[in-house]
């Protein structure tokens, strides 16, 4: 085996990045400590938005043509690095490594078992504001489903997670002054709703019982 290949594999054999370091890259975008990463991610969004919403290309076309360029980019770069008498790139980062494919299997798996048990404990409490406001908000999901594609939402909800927690750490403290706001105000809405209505349903039902 030539010396190249064994740098090669060496470079490819390295451990990839820890969960710690995933963790911080993920919380390093979402709050804007890396404006590169963050202008990348922002970019690439907003250029699969158009080429298949404006442009309307196939999925299959773009993901293809992403790594044609990836692939013939990578090839140029090695071929000239080694024309220079330089090491081959390190492509070490690109390795997905058991413990993260583990690590992303067990995050999906938890996420999807906290939504169901989430949904059941909804529709089991007896607290029916709550139940109310989670048929309201899939309401409005499936209404804004009807007025716009799966891709548009999507990449809303990329804009929007990369913004929101910008101006959480920015107004922390006003915002969590507006949610107790909020909060005594439910509860001041809840308590007279529940005096005015439940209570006098559920006084009848046993007069009517007792009638019958």
């Amino acid at each position: 085996m030539s010396t190249e290949a064994k740098q090669e594999t060496e470079h490819l054999t390295t451990p990839s990045y820890s969960s710690d370091v995933d963790n911080g890259v993920v919380k390093d975008v979402v709050f804007w400590r890396r404006k590169k990463l963050n202008a990348v991610v922002i970019v690439a969004a907003t250029a699969a938005w158009v080429l298949m919403e404006v442009f309307e290309f196939n999925f299959l076309a773009v993901i293809s043509w992403v790594a044609i360029l990836v692939v013939a980019s990578t090839f140029l770069y090695a071929n000239m690095l080694r024309l220079l008498g330089k090491e081959p790139p390190n492509l070490s980062w690109l390795e997905l490594t058991e413990e993260t494919t583990r690590r992303i299997a067990s995050k999906v798996r938890a996420w999807i078992q906290e939504t169901i048990r989430w949904l059941l404990l909804v529709s089991v409490r007896k607290e029916w504001p709550v139940f109310v406001g989670v048929v309201a908000g899939l309401w409005s999901l499936s209404y804004i489903g009807r007025c716009m594609d799966l891709l548009t939402v999507v990449y809303i909800g990329v804009l929007v997670g990369m913004a929101i927690p910008l101006t959480y750490v920015k107004n922390e403290e006003k915002i969590k002054r507006f949610g107790e706001w909020l909060r005594e105000k439910y509860k001041r809405c809840y308590e007279i709703i529940d005096e005015k209505t439940i209570r006098k349903i559920k006084s009848r039902i046993p007069k009517e019982k007792k009638t019958e």
